[in-house]
């Protein structure tokens, strides 16, 4: 008779797979986008408790949707920052909308540092924990730790084959502006010599935006597979998850006030946009990240759903939703340092002053600039915070159990950030859609002409604004913590 170690996750596979023909005859019967994956949602987790010990098969479904996804974003970071910034016509607007992206998602940390200080400390987070240090545990996360001159130097690509093998954003990102910068300068008097450049750029846009529509249509069957691992490895997981509840419920619980309740007031204040529409329209986004528990892994969904669907220009949207996964992240580099910090300064009795307090949420704040595009992003800004505050780093051994529960929706809470940032400097930059936005008509492909004819023929017609048409399918309502895209997500710490 067949062991039952072989027969789970054979089964497992097959209800899944019946799962994913369910999920195909919806979507025939054209049931919509969301639907399909709260519906997957729903699924996964049913098979993540009835299959638990089981899900091999399963959890390599999964990652073969997030390491396809994550091959994606390099290009598609490349390309859009090339083709939106080739597009502004001047290195000043670029310079406008550089300084206040970096502004609001600064603004969207300090806000997540704040608020967890304030929760974590109102309901005395570690106190009355006894904890068991093991010396030197803390060693091997201590070397997590990179010299000041070595993260300033992984700022700039010295090799950009290697940033691209790698899917470093910053290297990327810097190697792009390099690029359309450079654009911008030689073509000052309208060029025609570089006009057939441009239009390469734009055609190349365009077709890996359509890839990008093929790969967001099999994300309700990823969300199913990836769900059910992360559902299997948090029951699993259930002892240290008791343990530690109050600590997982603080994280979870700020991560969504910060998602929802805070943006949703800076959205409102600062974007003048209903907030109920805007989640509504950044849903799938959302879900995608909470599942793959990846910000830079949900660019391909977060850039189409702020140009189409939210009215946020591509020159903005492809600018600030990348750099958003680099600096700010309030779940990875804001909201779980402090926990963290705050729950070993209660449970070693630790005495702290406000002023000590105001040093920690700047260092938290310092360290989430410092470590921009390093992979491991909430272990590594924890390891840092606590180093830099004196505190010890073998607290963080003891909460790494539950780190990758807590992930997901701090993960969620980045990309939720970005979007957020993207669309309050759309708005203040007087270039939001409110008709794309509302609704009302779909976004006006962007004209591959230089700015500074666009910008003439808008004196006589009026303004038009410029969105590129991303070869996504109309019908579609698109919307690491941060986990280390090279490696298998059933295998990940959160970062």
């Amino acid at each position: 008779m067949p062991d039952s170690a072989v027969l789970l996750p054979i089964a497992a596979l097959t209800v899944t797979l019946v799962a994913f023909v369910g999920i195909a005859l919806l979507r025939r019967r054209g049931a919509g986008f969301t639907s399909l994956v709260l519906i997957a949602l729903g699924v996964g987790i049913g098979i993540g408790i009835g299959f638990r010990d089981g899900l091999e098969y399963v959890a390599v479904l999964g990652d073969l949707y997030v390491q396809v996804i994550t091959a994606i974003v390099a290009p598609l970071i490349f390309i859009s920052i090339l083709s939106s910034v080739t597009s502004l016509g001047s290195a000043v607007k670029l310079r406008t909308i550089g300084l206040s992206s970096a502004f609001w998602l600064l603004l969207t940390n300090a806000i997540a540092i704040v608020l967890t200080l304030a929760i974590a400390l109102s309901v005395g987070l570690g106190q009355g924990v006894q904890l068991d240090l093991q010396e030197g545990s803390g060693d091997t996360l201590t070397g997590l730790i990179k010299p000041l001159d070595e993260v300033l130097l992984g700022l700039f690509p010295s090799n950009i084959a290697g940033d691209f093998v790698g899917n470093n954003i910053t290297g990327i990102i810097l190697f792009a502006l390099l690029f359309a910068v450079a654009y911008l300068v030689a073509n000052r008097t309208d060029d025609p010599n570089l006009r057939s450049f441009k239009s390469m750029i734009d055609g190349t846009k365009k077709v890996i935006m359509t890839a990008v529509g093929f790969i967001i249509e099999l994300t309700p069957y990823a969300v199913l597979a990836l769900v059910a691992t992360t559902t299997a490895t948090a029951v699993t997981r259930i002892e240290t998850v008791l343990a530690l509840a109050l600590v997982l419920v603080l994280a979870l619980g700020i991560a969504f006030i910060d998602a929802y309740v805070v943006n949703g007031v800076l959205l409102r204040v600062f974007a003048d946009v209903n907030p109920i529409r805007w989640f509504r329209l950044l849903t799938p986004a959302q879900y995608t990240a909470f599942t793959t528990q990846s910000s830079v892994g949900t660019l391909p969904l977060t850039i189409p759903t702020l140009t189409r669907k939210v009215g946020v220009p591509e020159d903005v949207a492809a600018f600030t939703a990348p750099i958003g996964t680099t600096i700010g992240m309030p779940g990875c580099a804001g909201i779980w340092p402090i926990i963290v910090a705050v729950f070993s300064i209660n449970a070693l009795g630790i005495e702290y002053s406000v002023w000590d307090y105001v040093t920690l949420a700047l260092v938290c704040l310092l360290v989430s600039i410092g470590t921009a595009g390093v992979p491991g992003t909430a272990i590594i800004t924890a390891t840092a915070v606590l180093s830099a505050s004196g505190l010890p780093i073998e607290v963080l051994v003891v909460l790494i159990p539950i780190s990758a529960v807590a992930g997901t929706a701090s993960t969620m809470a980045n990309v939720t950030a970005a979007a957020t940032a993207a669309t309050i400097v759309a708005r203040r930059l007087g270039v939001l859609d409110d008709a794309v936005f509302r609704g009302e008509r779909p976004p006006i492909e962007a004209s591959a002409e230089p700015a500074s004819r666009r910008e003439r023929r808008r004196a006589q017609t009026g303004p038009t604004p410029v969105v590129s048409d991303l070869g996504i399918p109309a019908d579609l309502p698109l919307g690491q913590c941060e986990l280390p895209a090279a490696r298998p997500i059933h295998e990940r710490v959160s970062r």
